[in-house]
């Protein structure tokens, strides 16, 4: 149940209520919905960044062909970030993505449906940039929780009918503090194989949209490498992402346009930001960054050493006694 303290009111499983996503109202029954429009604000924001032409573009989040097609229907001038682990969370997906995970297998089938998402949301684009990021979060997010471990998802995951080999198998991938662990670019460094499946995907799908008819836009995939905080980090990373790209293009027989950059989001990036953005690859003299793109919700709580999953426990507390201004999640602190 949950209990409304203001006035009483109990609600109970199976009860309608209604979110409203643009002011955090909680509605109760279900309201008449519509399609968003670009109006108001918004609408006058984008408005003005269209006036300005090349110097100002405004960039969707998108992790599907269905929420790219809406983006650009509304007037976004590509994709800014497609989150690729966003993909692994459907209900037929995840298991696949689990036994990956736990067991090493299936990596093909993850690269499948990671193929196909990436050609619906470069078909949506039509010729649009889609900045596409690398694996980011710990793997263990994947994996479920020890109390849902039981015989029918042992057997499922590739243990048999061995909950205690599953159980015990989740527990050693557990991290202290994940969001300083083993996640982003680490991932790629460590288990090289996951880079070499999602730049395949990317690549795959990029040459498959170029091979649907002439009069297609070029697609323009983006590939983001995550969590840099060094030069040898980001210098390893894109010399594996450019030699499968390379090696697609050469294997398809296309000229796939795509640019590697990464995603300034650790601080340490940012101070050697202009050495990454100089590095050339020693095989053929050419940049191996195109493009940074920038992370403001990691740059912020590494920076200030604020957790920002736990920092409304206080926030509003320092806002109150004037030492913050405002909530620095919601407003770049200048500073």
């Amino acid at each position: 149940t949950v209990t409304i303290k203001s006035t009483g009111q109990v609600l109970t499983a199976g009860d309608v209520i209604s979110l409203n996503g643009g002011t955090g109202e909680v509605l109760k029954g279900a309201m008449e919905t519509h399609q968003p429009s670009l109006d108001g604000d918004l609408g006058q924001v984008l408005a003005w960044a269209d006036a300005v032409g090349d110097s100002m573009k405004v960039l969707a989040n998108a992790d599907s062909g269905k929420d790219a097609a809406k983006a650009a229907e509304l007037g976004a001038k590509g994709i800014g970030l497609c989150r690729t682990e966003h993909m692994f969370f459907g209900k037929e997906r995840l298991p696949v993505v689990r036994r990956w995970i736990l067991r090493g297998e299936y990596l093909d089938k993850v690269q499948a449906f990671q193929r196909s998402d990436f050609f619906e949301i470069l078909k949506a684009m039509n010729g649009l940039p889609v900045t596409i990021r690398l694996l980011d979060p710990p793997l263990h997010e994947f994996l479920p929780r020890l109390e849902q471990c039981n015989e029918a998802m042992a057997m499922q995951l590739g243990f048999g009918a061995d909950i205690g080999a599953l159980k015990e198998k989740i527990e050693s991938m557990e991290e202290e503090n994940p969001m300083l662990g083993l996640r982003g670019c680490r991932l790629g460094l460590t288990h090289p194989e996951v880079t070499l499946m999602q730049v395949e995907a990317i690549m795959n799908a990029a040459a498959d949209w170029m091979e649907e008819g002439p009069g297609i836009a070029a697609p323009r995939p983006r590939i983001m490498i995550p969590l840099v905080g060094s030069l040898a980090e980001y210098k390893l990373q894109a010399q594996i992402v450019k030699a499968v790209a390379e090696r697609v293009k050469l294997d398809r027989g296309l000229d796939i346009p795509y640019e590697i950059g990464t995603m300034m989001e650790v601080p340490r990036a940012t101070l050697v930001a202009d050495q990454i953005a100089l590095l050339v690859d020693p095989a053929d003299g050419k940049p191996l960054c195109q493009f940074f793109s920038y992370g403001t919700n990691d740059l912020t709580q590494m920076t200030l050493g604020i957790s920002r999953d736990d920092a409304a426990s206080f926030i509003p507390d320092y806002m109150a006694q004037g030492i913050y201004e405002h909530d620095p999640f919601q407003t770049i602190d200048a500073e």
